[in-house]
């Protein structure tokens, strides 16, 4: 199951303030999940390479913290909060269903943005850093200039994001173009538009960095290119944009 169709039925599913939506498209894509009685959940997902992997870019300290720690709350959180939306369904308390949809969203977003960030990331000696090729380096070129044009929109406006959030390259699938896209706190692109595709999304929260480059981001944005797996964001390209 394409990421798309993930985070296209996450968004009908916060939108609505169901949160039970996304679990099937879950199992599909390993986001990971476990069945209790008849309330599915989530489990945190394992990484593709070891914590160490990325270094020196990513210290292996905090790709084990943001991993096991803050990956691993939002999915503790976004189960607490499925499970207290089907208690007010089955009582019928729209009241409780409506105050917890900023919790499902928050959460929700924060597990599909997180799993889709480890899969952008790669080690250097497994093709990262290694700039795309063949239909998705065309597609950059033809939108934005060149490869180094696209970095640098991407870390200026990562860099300039206020607060917590992403910075995203996506397809938009309606205009068959490439966006580069930011969003607040644990918001999913398809926040900015549904018909928007993420193909990568580098995570601007400081807990993704700070303890290896304190308060520069832009030394963390510039440093993270050396490990993107854009053969990852090729694949999903090719997949959405055939």
């Amino acid at each position: 199951m394409a990421l798309r169709t993930l985070i296209s039925s996450s968004r009908q599913t916060l939108a609505t303030g169901l949160g039970l939506g996304l679990q099937s498209e879950a199992r599909n894509l390993g986001l990971g999940f476990r069945h209790a009685r008849e309330l599915q959940t989530f489990s945190l997902p394992d990484l593709p390479y070891d914590y160490s992997a990325l270094e020196p870019v990513i210290s292996g300290e905090i790709m084990q913290l943001h991993h096991q720690k803050h990956h691993q709350t939002y999915i503790t959180n976004y189960n607490k909060a499925l499970e207290q939306l089907d208690e007010a369904m089955a009582k019928g308390d729209s009241s409780t269903v409506v105050k917890l949809q900023s919790a499902i969203k928050f959460n929700g977003g924060g597990h599909i943005n997180h799993s889709i960030f480890w899969k952008n990331l790669t080690p250097i000696r497994e093709g990262g850093g290694e700039p795309p090729k063949h239909s998705l380096g065309w597609a950059i070129d033809t939108h934005f200039g060149s490869f180094e044009a696209l970095v640098q929109k991407i870390n200026t406006e990562g860099a300039a994001l206020q607060g917590s959030g992403w910075v995203w390259l996506g397809l938009d699938k309606e205009m068959k173009r490439l966006v580069v896209e930011t969003t607040a706190n644990q918001d999913p692109l398809v926040t900015k538009g549904a018909n928007l595709v993420p193909l990568l999304g580098i995570d601007v929260w400081e807990h993704a960095y700070y303890l290896q480059y304190k308060n520069v981001r832009p030394d963390y944005l510039k440093n993270v290119w050396k490990v993107m797996n854009w053969k990852f964001a090729s694949e999903v390209y090719e997949k959405e944009c055939p």
